[in-house]
């Protein structure tokens, strides 16, 4: 099955990264660390069904999101603010 193939979930996580970069925001990219410490584990030899990818690729994804959040979000009590409009010259 294609979702035993490590190369298929390298292949996913790398058009995840393409879209993390056309979005940014980090949700992409907490999704392709997790396809990709998946495509890693099979790469590695790793013979596991179907179900037990998705539970690792979903704690995966959720870790490194939280992670990225923490690292990058905004800080609790901070706010965005803008000084300028974008449609002002």
């Amino acid at each position: 099955m294609l979702w035993s193939v490590w190369w298929a979930w390298i292949g996913g996580a790398i058009a995840l990264v393409i879209l993390e970069i056309l979005a940014p925001g980090y949700i992409f990219l907490g999704f392709a660390i997790g396809a990709t410490a998946v495509g890693v584990l099979l790469a590695l030899g790793a013979s596991l069904s179907l179900p037990i990818l998705l539970v690792i690729f979903g704690a995966v994804s959720l870790a490194s999101w939280l992670v990225l959040r923490m690292a990058f979000g905004v800080r609790k009590g901070q706010t965005k603010t803008w000084d300028t409009d974008i449609n002002e010259l």
